[in-house]
């Protein structure tokens, strides 16, 4: 049975109505053959009623935070957002926008906050750039490389996919990482809405 294709703005659909997961939202997708209501149901089954308590809310309220390196030559600001106020001035919260603003001081290299973002015209000309560093390989194994490197450019420049800078303090874990757990931990759908990197000279 093939897979069925599943497009980015469905997940992005899918993730607004349940706060879940990208790939979580995915999977569902793919599972329900694309259908949206059945996908909500089953990640309602799979996380219980915190998905009951997302859906259909949107994210309203939240937090700019910032970040300016000590050298005054990077600064970064950020807006992440939930469901209510009360979340929204949560601790837990603020220092997770907080760090996100570090995160992004520290990586020049985000460009979109998920996969959804990335456009079809960024994608296709780093495939075409791939494609052509792989043209001296052997045609059965050239999508695979290409493929390889597409995954690896994803985790350069999609903020989600990155891992926090600090590893230890983060035990090595994604900005989606996070952010899912922190969705998990407060209930509430936590989305990181935008962010603008200031450097001196750029």
């Amino acid at each position: 049975m093939s897979t069925p294709t599943i497009s980015a703005s469905s997940v992005k659909e899918l993730r607004q109505k349940t706060g879940a997961g990208m790939m979580d939202c995915k999977t569902a997708l793919q599972e329900a053959e694309g259908d949206m209501d059945r996908a909500v149901e089953i990640l309602r089954v799979r996380m219980g009623n915190k998905i009951g308590k997302l859906a259909d809310r949107t994210a309203s309220e939240g937090t700019i935070q910032s970040y300016i390196h000590a050298n005054g030559k990077v600064g970064v600001l950020v807006e992440v957002d939930c469901n209510t106020d009360f979340v929204a001035k949560n601790d837990d919260f603020i220092e997770f926008a907080k760090e996100v603003a570090l995160h992004i001081a520290a990586s020049p290299t985000a460009r979109f906050i998920s996969e959804d973002e990335v456009t079809e015209e960024a994608r296709e000309a780093e495939v075409r750039v791939f494609e052509q560093q792989a043209a001296d390989k052997p045609d059965n194994i050239r999508p695979k490389i290409v493929e390889g490197r597409v995954k690896k450019w994803l985790e350069e420049v999609v903020l989600l996919n990155q891992t926090h800078v600090n590893e230890d303090k983060h035990e090595s874990r994604t900005i989606e990482q996070m952010r899912a757990d922190l969705s998990a931990k407060t209930g509430e759908n936590v989305v990181i809405r935008r962010f603008t990197r200031f450097a001196v000279g750029e």
